[in-house]
This record gives C-alpha cells, structure tokens and sequence, in this order.
C-alpha cells in the first residue's frame, strides 16, 4: 500500500481557544488523495505517568476529576514540564503526589493518548526501590490523597468508576508488558 497517499498536510492552522493548559486549533488540511477540510486539533504538553511498586502494592492516589465530576484511584502524574526530560517529569510527579523517591526508575513506553484530537504523547515510567520523605509536595490546586493497593486488586478493578481513568489502563498495559503477561 502506498502510505504516502494517506498523508495529510495542514495549510493553515488557527487558534481557536487558547487556555493555560491546552490550544484548540482549527487546521485546514489536503489530503495527497485529494480531499481537504477543515480539522479540530488539541495541542498540549505531553503528559507523564508513573507506576510505583512497593512489594506487591502499587502507590496510588486519589483526586477529583473536574470533567467526570468524580473521584478517581490512579498512578501519580502531570503534565511535563517545557525542556523537561520526561523522567525528570515522572521523579518530579512521584515527590510532589506521594512523597516517596524512586531508586530506578524505568520507562515502559509512550503512546499518543488520542491521535484523532490530541497532539501529545504519553510516557510511562516504573518507579522502584521507592524511599519514603514523609512528604508530599503539592502545587497549589492538587487536594490528593496517597494510598497503597495490591496489584492483584488494582488490575482486577480496573474500569470501575473508581479506576475509570484511560491512561490508567494503558499504563497498566505498559506494566504488564513489562511483567511479560
């Protein structure tokens, strides 16, 4: 198949929303089959995720989701930071949502989270060896709490409303990659 026919190509591209944590673009693009049109993309920065192992428990925490409108169990992550090399972003994250410090910290693998809308990436990351601070370090619009779960518990549970978050369950995917299941 010749992929390049698939190809599309953005003339022109114009912000129609720009807020602090994300820009809504609308781009006319042509298709090098010859169709055109105009297309809403999402930029942002790429978001990280870390998964932290202590014994057979993962480190997890609880937040409210404003868009759901509910509370949600997951693994401690944010978005990165501009120049930030994203396992800096996962050790960062990792302090700040449950005060604990990783001895290896292992990349699992990155995806697009939406391809049809978004244009960022999604990298995962395996925290090991955790030491405990004592602290979190929150920023000042995080109210979370940190908890600890047996992973049989946690992928068991996953897709119930308490573990509804879709980035949760690729970085369960990427987990259980790396655990050869």
């Amino acid at each position: 198949m010749n992929e390049k026919r698939l190809e599309w190509r953005v003339l022109h591209a114009e912000a129609m929303l720009h807020t602090p944590v994300l820009d809504v673009m609308n781009q006319h693009e042509v298709s090098e089959a010859g169709p055109s049109g105009d297309y809403v993309a999402i930029r942002c920065p790429d978001w990280v995720m870390v998964i932290p192992v202590l014994g057979d428990r993962f480190v997890l925490v609880r937040q409210w989701r404003h868009a759901a409108q509910q509370i949600t169990v997951e693994f401690p992550g944010g978005v990165r930071d501009s120049g930030e090399d994203p396992a800096e972003t996962a050790a960062r994250e990792l302090l700040e949502e449950t005060g604990f410090r990783a001895g290896r910290l292992t990349k699992l693998g990155a995806c697009s989270p939406n391809p049809a809308l978004f244009s960022n990436t999604f990298h995962c990351y395996l925290a090991e060896e955790l030491t405990a601070t004592g602290a979190q370090h929150l920023d000042g619009d995080e109210v979370l709490s940190c908890e600890m779960r047996p992973i049989s518990e946690v992928l068991n549970a996953f897709g119930s409303p308490e573990f509804s978050h879709a980035l949760m369950g690729a970085a369960l995917a990427f987990y259980l990659h790396s655990r050869k299941y």
